[in-house]
């Protein structure tokens, strides 16, 4: 892995039952933009999710997440030739917090000046010594031991409050449509300057969607479980669909019914006929075939799809590998979630963004 001025590279430390979206969204957006990304695991190769959504109880609440692939091997690592460093939340934090060598990887990162982002893991940054005089934010029940580790405490005005004191950046928390497959485009794009609004119909600003995992685990199709509470952030009978530059359509179970509905079709007629980008993954070409905008197109989707897209009269594209996608004028297509980082990619092609460093 090259490291030079034009290339970067970041790592990612991994436990078992970290927060699904601390971790996954930092890892591919990131490969989006174009940064390697390295996640490792002190003591293993695999590791897992927990999802923890906001319920009207007084802390979060946890179900199983996605298993999540490794891609290097934690006792094998050259810190040095890293760029950056990211910690996700989680309750892996609390026990990695006491591995030695984890504490020693991230006082390298501090005493290097290179950057940090953590959420949650500021349990680590603090285990680390490297949060005294520093400014940060947490989850709120950290809030007292970020305190007497030193650091100056700033009171998150919102679960989207992030701060930066030098090269540390520290965040409070992320902010049945597949988990991933909204909020990692809606994140991502955030994360490049772009205004994403979040609608659903009969829904409006403020609003909660529930979202499914779907995990691939050796069945013969994805099992799903519970995801976290996405809230929509516009509401859908307000919308003037001439004010957005792109749409992105999730998958899970969604587009099912949404296919069904006559002002979703309608919207979607709108931004293929205007010729802006249009970016569906998995099963969200459900709703692209309802709304008989694939003839002649060459797509891909998840493959229990397939069917509704020849019908449709589109040109079936093998999604082989499984994270592979494809762009046909202004329409790209994906068939899961490992394919975010090309997903975003090209997206960010037809909306012109370059990230450049």
């Amino acid at each position: 892995m090259a490291n030079s001025k034009t290339h970067k590279s970041v790592l990612l430390i991994c436990g078992d039952y970290m927060e699904e979206y601390e971790a996954m969204v930092p890892f591919q957006a990131l490969q989006a933009y174009g940064i390697d990304v390295d996640a490792a695991c002190p003591g293993r190769k695999p590791a897992s999710f927990a999802v923890l959504p906001f319920t009207s109880l007084l802390t979060y609440t946890e179900s199983p997440g996605h298993n999540f692939s490794l891609n290097a091997t934690f006792d094998e690592i050259d810190f040095g030739k890293y760029d950056g460093l990211v910690i996700p939340g989680g309750r892996a934090p609390e026990y990695l917090a006491m591995n030695e060598s984890v504490l020693d990887c991230v006082r390298k990162f501090a005493d290097a000046g290179k950057p940090i982002a953590s959420c949650h893991g500021q349990i680590i940054l603090a285990a680390a010594g490297c949060v005294k005089g520093r400014k940060c934010t947490a989850y709120s029940p950290v809030k007292p031991l970020l305190i007497a580790a030193g650091a100056h405490w700033i009171e998150d005005q919102t679960m989207a409050t992030c701060v930066a004191d030098g090269n540390i950046i520290t965040g409070a928390t992320y902010d049945y449509m597949e988990d991933y497959e909204v909020t990692v485009p809606f994140q991502s794009l955030q994360a490049l300057g772009c205004d994403v609004d979040a609608v659903c119909p009969k829904k409006k600003a403020g609003d909660f969607c529930p979202t499914a995992v779907h995990d691939f685990v050796g069945d013969q199709t994805y099992s799903e479980k519970p995801g976290h509470r996405f809230t929509l952030t516009a509401s859908y009978d307000e919308l003037d669909a001439s004010s957005y530059d792109a749409l992105v359509i999730p998958g899970g179970r969604a587009p099912e019914y949404l296919a069904l509905d006559e002002t979703v079709l309608a919207l979607v007629k709108k931004f293929m006929e205007s010729r802006k980008p249009v970016a569906s993954i998995c099963h969200g070409q459900q709703i692209l075939a309802a709304a008989d905008v694939l003839k002649g197109k060459k797509c891909t989707a998840y493959p229990a799809v397939k069917i509704n897209v020849v019908l449709a009269g589109a040109t079936w594209l093998e999604p082989d590998p499984i994270d592979r996608c494809y762009t046909d004028e202004n329409l790209v297509t994906g068939a899961a979630w490992p394919g975010h980082p090309e997903f975003i990619s090209q997206l960010m092609a037809l909306l012109g963004i370059r990230v450049s460093f």
